[in-house]
């Protein structure tokens, strides 16, 4: 009878109580969040009760706005607006920051989203439920998709302002303006490069000197450039990522990235996806 040679088991570290790591290729396989630090360390630590090793490295830094008067002038302003358009969660937690004192959101000002991470914010910051639009659970979560849900809304007239950093994608206000909304912006909070040190510097090091190790996770166009930037003449052919959504995905591949995968925006997406690179790379 023939006999096949047994396969080598795959050498991983201890998991966590109740934790299973996944192994890849004989190692395990890390996970590095580059969300901003105020939401990507809760990622990281979901990530961890679901069995993946990740660990968090803010690929964009974020900082309160260069003008925050501007933000209170904002408040005043929000019952003559038919929608305020928030663009993340980064938003929503730096124009309430700045709520002025007794500040209430009015009911007749609708509050929009660009995902369930910003939605989730709202809800915290106290806005009720019913007057927030969002994409939808099932996504896309960007605001291409929350047009398609405001397109027909009776934009003639009526004022909008998006709450974002000092820039930002303008898609979605220009499809305001032709539908004749008077559309505004106010700058909430600023986006910043990243920094490298100390614990951050060493997860680049180890990511660098190890690609196939490690798989980015990147839920931003802007966190992939400023890594690709701050790291010139580094090859990203080895490197692994997962993106979640296809402009971010696009952005990873025309930037040198070897292997990029779309995945959803929460982290049971996230494992689903390593426990399927664990399964194939096992086989």
């Amino acid at each position: 009878r023939r006999r096949w040679a047994s396969r080598p088991r795959p050498r991983c570290g201890l998991p966590a109580p109740g934790a299973t790591w996944l192994c890849i290729s004989g190692s395990r396989m890390r996970v590095i969040v580059t969300r901003p630090a105020a939401q990507g360390q809760a990622f990281v630590r979901r990530l961890q009760a679901l069995g993946i090793d990740a660990v968090g490295l803010p690929l964009i830094g974020i900082a309160p706005p260069a003008d925050p008067e501007a933000v209170r002038r904002a408040w005043a302003t929000l019952a003559g607006q038919a929608l305020v358009m928030f663009v993340s969660a980064n938003a929503v937690a730096h124009f309430f920051a700045l709520r002025p004192p007794g500040a209430m959101w009015p009911p007749g000002t609708r509050a929009g989203s660009t995902g369930p991470g910003t939605t989730d914010a709202l809800r915290a910051a106290g806005v009720d439920g019913t007057a927030i639009v969002d994409p939808g659970p099932d996504g896309p979560f960007d605001t291409d998709t929350l047009w398609l849900r405001i397109a027909t809304w009776p934009w003639a007239g009526r004022r909008v302002l998006v709450v974002r950093g000092e820039s930002g994608r303008d898609w979605l206000a220009e499809q305001l303006r032709k539908a004749g909304a008077e559309v505004g912006f106010v700058a909430a909070y600023r986006r910043l490069a990243p920094s490298f040190a100390g614990d951050a510097g060493a997860v680049l090091a180890a990511a660098l000197g190890a690609p196939r190790a490690h798989c980015w996770h990147f839920s931003s166009s802007e966190a992939i450039e400023h890594l690709v930037a701050s790291q010139r003449g580094a090859d990203w052919a080895a490197a692994r990522a997962l993106a979640t959504h296809p402009r971010i995905a696009a952005t990873a591949r025309r930037l040198g990235f070897g292997r990029v995968d779309e995945v959803g925006v929460h982290p049971e997406d996230v494992a689903t996806a390593m426990r399927s690179a664990a399964a194939d790379g096992q086989r």
